[in-house]
């Protein structure tokens, strides 16, 4: 074996440096250096034998550079994973050869969602390789989720308890599978790199190890990671510039909701989102999410406003609420759930420089309800509106919902699919909807029922709510 080098890199984005620093000099965060060793003569060479084996490759052929002309770029279809949500998030399937990293808090159900998911391809050979769990417990948990499927669809179906990533090359070239699926990849380690699993070297080169199988041999694999308490995946950037898509798994415990995002993709869009909702069979797809993140019970309370928002190509609407009272201790506080406090913070100057209300002194507190994190611009009409609500303790009329993105200037700036957004509304039963009026000219009112507000400035929402 090569001499080792030892290099320190940051836990938080990756950065690699020669001597330990206390703060890192790309992100700027204080004590994220970890210590990693490497060897000088690559230790991966008999895993990277074995990934060529495994994919049926021979290693000892000389590849050559090909014109761009020359490659094949035809498009391959997709996995089916027979899971509407899932297959949205990924960009229509899972591609063949791509390497997925879904990661979650402990307890948040990703075990669940992969092993619900790999129960339903009857049709696919699915090697499940546990870290974590027996055998017996896996079995146990595939009983609780899919009781009514048959032995005969249960065949393809394999269960591997193994660390050893020797092991599971080997495994890999017997059975052939469809699919890999690795729970968790912090459990995986190799013989190859001399330190305890779950490190930066044993996550970088298992990793790196599957990737090349991956690509060699035309398989997708699934890894589940976990999350560190700062709430990045463990592992942390060194395993997400790897992988070719990053899921992040989502929800509070307490909460029935979950959500599905996608971080990165190299084969779709990153703004898509899924819904699930936990019950005690499993996870179960929520086609429609408006009906579920709206509640009945909001007619004449202060602080609610409705907004119509989009997440990658799926309208929905979500209810706002806001909470302002006096300043207890002369110091106003902000917090947020759900929504970036950095905007709050510059609605609510906007706030006080251009429509007049003074909220130095007071606490604002804002909330999306149902445990969702948005990022549409769309919604700072109705974060305001609640706002506004809260603090003149006037309740909005629950027929109405908004969408517009306000300036540094208080005028009301156009959204993205405005179409959809009304459609939304009026299909969910709302009778009035605040829009920005530069999008009028894009809305054909005779195709809603739906009476469509439209608004230039802030103060003209606030008369449209309030009178």
């Amino acid at each position: 074996m090569g001499k080792q080098k030892t290099v320190y890199v940051c836990d938080y984005c990756g950065q690699e440096s020669i001597r330990w620093v206390g703060k890192c000099p790309a992100c700027g965060r204080w004590n994220t250096m970890k210590e990693m060793h490497i060897q000088a003569e690559k230790p991966q060479s008999a895993i990277t034998r074995m990934a060529m084996q495994a994919a049926g490759n021979d290693d000892n052929v000389r590849r050559k550079p090909q014109p761009l002309s020359d490659i094949n770029a035809t498009q391959e279809p997709r996995m089916d994973l027979k899971d509407g949500e899932l297959n949205r998030v990924l960009g229509g399937g899972l591609v063949p050869g791509s390497l997925v990293l879904l990661g979650g808090e402990p307890g948040i159900g990703k075990s669940t969602l992969v092993l619900q998911t790999v129960l339903a391809l009857t049709d696919k050979r699915v090697l499940y390789v546990s870290g974590e769990e027996s055998a017996r417990q896996i079995k146990l948990r595939a009983e609780r989720l899919a009781p009514s499927t048959s032995r005969e669809d249960r065949e393809e179906m394999l269960v591997f308890t193994e660390t050893s990533l020797e092991q599971i090359y080997l495994q890999i070239q017997e059975t052939q599978p469809d699919l890999v699926v690795i729970d968790s990849i912090q459990t995986i380690s190799t013989e190859g790199v001399e330190s305890s699993p779950g490190s930066l070297s044993q996550i970088r080169e298992c990793a790196a190890s599957l990737l090349r199988y991956a690509k060699s041999g035309g398989v997708s694999i699934l890894l589940i990671g976990h999350i560190t308490k700062e709430g990045s995946l463990a592992g942390p950037k060194v395993l997400e510039h790897i992988v070719d898509t990053v899921l992040q798994f989502e929800g509070d415990q307490h909460y029935m909701y979950r959500i599905l995002r996608s971080i990165k993709n190299r084969f779709g869009s990153t703004s898509e989102l899924g819904i699930y909702e936990m019950r005690h069979d499993g996870l179960r797809q929520v086609s429609n999410p408006s009906e579920l993140l709206l509640s009945d019970n909001r007619e004449g309370l202060s602080g609610v406003a409705i907004a119509s928002a989009i997440e990658g190509v799926r309208p929905f609407l979500i209810e706002t609420q806001a909470l302002v009272s006096t300043a207890a201790y002369g110091t106003a506080q902000r917090s947020t759930i759900g929504f970036d406090g950095k905007r709050l913070n510059m609605l609510l100057a906007i706030l006080e420089k251009r429509v007049g209300f003074k909220l130095a002194q007071k606490d604002v507190f804002l909330n999306i309800a149902g445990g969702l994190r948005v990022t549409d611009p769309a919604l700072d009409l109705s974060v305001i509106a609640a706002v506004l609500s809260s603090n003149v303790d006037t309740p909005i009329d629950p027929g109405v919902a908004m969408a517009g993105e306000v300036g540094l200037s208080g005028e009301i700036r156009p959204v993205s699919r405005i179409e959809q957004r009304i459609s939304e509304a009026q299909r969910l039963g709302f009778t009035r909807i605040l829009v920005p009026h530069h999008n009028m000219s894009s809305i054909d009112k005779k195709n809603y029922t739906i009476e469509i507000v439209p608004v230039r400035r802030v103060a003209e929402a606030v008369r449209e709510l309030f009178g």
